[in-house]
């Protein structure tokens, strides 16, 4: 009684810190569901993990893909639960039962679709390539060949990227005599720009400008900075051809914020030497939290 106790207490403060990054995935997995029922599922598209073997079955023995998806995923589950964190599993098992729930609503509602096929390829590839950003950005889990992932990360202490690739691989390989080569191509099309997307959304969220500044009013340039929000180290550096102590600020800011910098520079210190480089990801205070991973 005092276990089960525990683990309530436990899932309803997971509830209350995650609800936010819950309310992305919740939003993600709605638009995945979409994107499978109106595109992938309409064109006989090939699709990749569980998904991928959901929308096989469902094109051969004609089986509804959510109660493959949602069993599929369940197993999985009970297979790995021992090697994940409560945070992981609650966020999957949101991901897993919105997915399968929105692809049962979308059935009841037919969309007039696009008869070029290519056009549709492309839209499946956005929408599944937005979600899976989305995804990614609240630091969850789509189900599927994630959880072998993180189990068999904690597990064994291995990351398996490969393994993931060759099971997406053999299943592309299996859906090319499911719904031929036509189909298959325009389905690999779609999964390289769901790749590109996913890709693009997450940079967009974690994107950021490191700027290097050397500069005469150091103490005015920081306060500036920290004035908007944002921290900066202070480095003693030494001049290369002078060999006078020169102070270096780092800082990490906002690409709107460089705008501001640079015009504050040019009105105080024409003189300034600024650096300015993309950081693709950026974690800790005021930015990424740790937490999210």
């Amino acid at each position: 009684m005092k276990l089960l106790q525990k683990i309530l207490i436990h899932i309803i403060d997971t509830i209350k810190t995650e609800w936010k990054s819950a309310a992305v995935i919740i939003v993600a997995s709605s638009l995945q569901a979409f994107a499978v029922r109106y595109f992938t599922l309409h064109y006989h598209f090939p699709d990749l993990g569980v998904s991928g073997i959901a929308v096989l079955t469902n094109y051969v023995f004609g089986i509804s893909p959510n109660w493959v998806i949602l069993i599929g995923n369940i197993l999985l589950l009970a297979w790995a639960w021992k090697y994940l964190n409560t945070r992981f599993l609650f966020l999957t098992v949101i991901s897993i039962a919105t997915f399968s729930a929105m692809l049962s609503v979308f059935a009841l509602f037919p969309l007039s679709l696009p008869e070029d096929k290519f056009m549709a390829t492309v839209i499946t590839g956005v929408l599944k390539g937005a979600a899976g950003g989305l995804m990614f950005h609240a630091g969850g889990s789509g189900g599927g060949t994630d959880i072998i992932a993180a189990a068999m990360r904690k597990r064994y202490g291995i990351e398996v990227g490969r393994f993931s690739v060759f099971i997406n691989f053999f299943i592309l390989g299996l859906s090319i005599g499911v719904v031929g080569l036509e189909a298959f191509v325009y389905g690999v099309v779609g999964l390289y720009v769901n790749g590109i997307t996913t890709d693009n959304v997450t940079r967009s969220f974690d994107k950021r400008k490191q700027a290097i500044i050397i500069t005469n009013i150091p103490d005015e340039v920081s306060k500036f900075i920290s004035d908007h929000g944002k921290g900066v180290t202070r480095l003693e550096g030494i001049g290369g051809y002078t060999h006078q102590p020169r102070p270096v600020l780092l800082t990490l800011l906002e690409p709107r914020q460089v705008i501001l910098l640079k015009r504050f520079l040019r009105d105080k210190d024409e003189n300034a030497f600024v650096s300015i480089c993309d950081a693709s990801e950026v974690l800790g205070r005021g930015f990424k939290s740790w937490k999210s991973l």
